[in-house]
């Protein structure tokens, strides 16, 4: 049953993800450069931050919600 659950989670997940990527390509045209340049540095930080297979997530999250933090409230306030 465990094994079942866990199928259809990363189903769900892999589903969330094709989800996601859709999401933000419709958005992109309408935002601004700077926001462009927030986001990407958030996202490719954490893509090669996955990439490193001995990284667990927990470290990972811990990493970048350090990183990414100053830039949230940027644009928060922009």
């Amino acid at each position: 049953m465990t094994n079942e659950l866990e199928k259809d989670l990363e189903s769900q997940i892999r589903m969330t993800h094709e989800r996601f990527a859709l999401a933000m390509a419709a958005r992109l045209p309408a935002m601004t450069l700077e926001q462009k340049e927030r986001y990407f540095a958030v996202l490719s930080s954490l893509v090669t931050r996955l990439e490193e297979p001995d990284k667990t997530m927990k470290t990972i999250l811990q990493e970048m919600m350090a990183e990414a933090a100053p830039l949230l409230f940027s644009e928060l306030n922009g």
